[in-house]
């Protein structure tokens, strides 16, 4: 859970910033102790669920602008093998490929209550995000449209920090087609580095982006 309270801490403090913006005659309240032992507390630990519950979601459906300027949908179902979704990547991370691609494991919201520095009330504010598995790019700077070559992707091993993460469901662009290389064959069959929730027991070593291999012949 900490982990996802960071992810929403600057969703959080964004929002209030704007109602800041919207609301200036509305004060802030400041409740963040200046001593004693809460001055020792993580902005995380201001961070609260309403009644201690968060509410999962089956589908989701994403609206994006084609190259012929159509509106599309695309839907993304993590039960089902329609769970891969690719957002931008931020350059400013030192990435030098354009997306990032990830499998949902879920979708979810959750009404946040915020009582640390900067509250402006305590009533919940409703915020929907996915808890999903990243893909890593093998060689990125060997694949896309320049080399004529279609990106590669696989697993990061379980024990990364960075192979499981949440994302705001506005920064995804649209789901994607991930094809398996089946000339690279499965995983091992091994219990080790293994998870439940991502199902990845018989996932393979490697999967291509199948950048052409969209319904309208839409490709990105």
């Amino acid at each position: 859970m900490p982990k996802l309270k960071k992810h929403l801490l600057p969703r959080i403090q964004a929002t209030l910033e704007q109602e800041k913006t919207t609301f200036d005659d509305i004060p802030c309240i400041r409740t963040a102790p200046e001593s004693g032992s809460f001055a020792d507390l993580n902005e995380t630990d201001f961070v609260y669920f309403k009644s201690d519950s968060i509410y999962h979601h089956k589908l989701l459906r994403f609206n994006f602008t084609t190259y012929a300027v159509r509106r599309r949908t695309d839907i993304v179902n993590p039960g089902m093998s329609r769970h891969n979704v690719m957002l931008l990547a931020d350059c400013a991370d030192g990435n030098s490929h354009p997306f990032l691609y990830a499998r949902v494991l879920g979708a979810y919201h959750a009404n946040v209550i915020y009582s640390g520095p900067g509250m402006r009330d305590y009533k919940a504010r409703h915020f929907d995000f996915l808890w999903v598995r990243w893909y890593e790019v093998i060689d990125p700077e060997s694949s896309g449209w320049s080399n004529s070559t279609l990106d590669s992707v696989r697993f990061p091993p379980l024990h990364n920090n960075e192979s499981f993460g949440f994302v705001d469901p506005i920064d995804v662009l649209r789901g994607c087609h991930i094809i398996p290389a089946f000339s690279t064959g499965k995983r091992p069959e091994t219990r080790v580095d293994v998870s439940r929730c991502a199902k990845d027991s018989k996932d393979y070593k490697r999967y291509y982006i199948g950048r052409y291999a969209r319904k309208y012949h839409d490709e990105y």
